[in-house]
């Protein structure tokens, strides 16, 4: 059922029109954003060195029960973000940005305590689902950057959120390590500690982004993943770019997904390397965001910069399919962070594609499917890889997850180029 709105009868590409605060403010409100989304991706690396002694100490069991249990933390965590992505982003379209980002931030701080005092699996899981639930306030943060920022500059901006949310990849795991020796609880300490320190923060210097002019009622039927998918779908030539990108970040998954496993397998790296090889890549991808996306832009505008990255990733899993020698595997790595440059401009044109009004939908819906593809790569790629590696297998080959995704990028392409005509014809 829609609520009525007073901004009802708005006409649906109503300009935008945000509050004007003065240029010190945008740039906290700016780094406040940054800050959140580095917080959400810190939030799941930092736990995750301390998972696997945390199940076995709440739960009992040996380290492949542990692993089993983990794998549902994680996929129920992934669900939640599918489901409440657009929720909060269609929640954000109706009252604005600001609560939304406070409220998450501060029920995300309590869930953290809630993780480091829980002791069963019941309450792991409890704190798995509302966690899924507030780190969906990514598409908000996104969002915001979309209403404050000209639409010239979006994709440069996005690059940034990007960025920020590699280095927390990075940061997370290294925190999540060395406060685990510790004791199991003190990363969830921690996250909450920073997680109300930036609460604090954006209560002090957040105005609020969205106009109440631009503001839309909210709908049940478009803040579902599916109902809002078939809401944004409708706007320009959207459909094809979903799709697009769907496939698209599912390949791009291979490296979170398979990478220990794989360098393990077919270079014999340790633990030690493989966190070095994980965290050179964090700090690559941050580079070419921050660094290289502004020059990318000025040079090939944002299709061409779409198409390079794409062809980038090609290039590095073609690469890892053959590639035996660990050392120069080690120098493929911030070769292969270049196809993130790829990622900004695409949602740079997404976002033009839509209104003011409905920013926070659009990010809701690209978050479900990030979020969609964390659930499905694991399968395809775990599956791929252990088929063609297992004892006794007809066939060895542990690049198979690489060819996968070499196939998904090349499907990614084609329906960029296909969305790339409908819009300029």
């Amino acid at each position: 059922m829609t609520q009525p709105a007073p901004d009802a009868a708005l006409p649906p590409f109503a300009p935008q029109d945000a509050p004007k605060s003065p240029p010190p403010q945008r740039s906290l409100a700016g780094l406040f954003i940054l800050v959140t989304v580095l917080i959400d991706a810190m939030g799941i690396g930092l736990i995750m060195p301390v998972m696997p002694s945390l199940i076995r100490e709440v739960q009992g069991g040996d380290l492949a029960t542990a692993a089993l249990w983990g794998a549902g933390l994680t996929a129920i965590f992934a669900v939640m973000q599918f489901i409440f992505s657009p929720i909060l982003g269609n929640l954000s379209d109706r009252f604005g940005r600001r609560p939304v980002l406070l409220v998450s931030l501060a029920i995300m701080a309590l869930d953290y305590v809630l993780m480091a005092v829980a002791g069963s699996i019941f309450l792991l899981f409890v704190g798995r689902i509302i966690g899924g639930i507030t780190a969906a306030n990514h598409a908000t943060a996104v969002a915001y950057i979309a209403d404050t920022t000209p639409e010239k500059d979006r994709a440069a901006r996005f690059g940034l959120i990007q960025a920020a949310f590699g280095v927390g990849f990075v940061i997370g795991p290294l925190m999540g390590g060395l406060l685990g020796e510790m004791g199991t609880r003190a990363p969830f300490i921690a996250a909450a500690a920073l997680t109300t320190l930036n609460l604090a923060f954006g209560a002090l210097i957040l105005p609020e982004s969205l106009s109440v002019q631009n503001r839309r009622a909210f709908s049940w039927g478009r803040a579902n993943p599916l109902g809002a998918f078939r809401a944004v779908a409708g706007m320009g030539a959207l459909r094809p770019l979903l799709w697009m990108l769907f496939i698209y970040t599912i390949a791009g998954q291979v490296y979170p997904v398979i990478w220990s496993y794989f360098t393990a397998e077919r270079f014999g790296w340790d633990p030690g390397r493989i966190g070095l090889s994980l965290a050179v890549f964090g700090m690559s991808m941050a580079f070419v965001q921050i660094v290289l996306i502004r020059p990318a832009l000025r040079m090939w505008g944002e299709a061409r910069t779409v198409r390079y990255g794409i062809a980038a990733d090609i290039f590095g899993f073609g690469i890892l399919c053959f590639l035996t020698n660990g050392t120069l595997a080690m120098y493929m790595v911030p070769l292969a962070a270049l196809g993130s440059i790829g990622m900004p401009a695409l949602k740079s044109i997404m976002s033009a594609q839509v209104p003011a009004n409905a920013q926070g939908e659009l990010q809701g819906v690209l978050a479900a499917i990030g979020a969609l593809s964390m659930v499905i790569s694991p399968i395809l790629f775990g599956s791929g890889f252990a088929a063609f590696t297992h004892q006794g297998t007809p066939l060895y080959f542990a690049g198979a997850p690489f060819a996968i995704a070499i196939v998904l990028a090349l499907i990614a392409a084609a329906l960029f180029a296909a969305a790339s005509k409908t819009r300029e014809g």
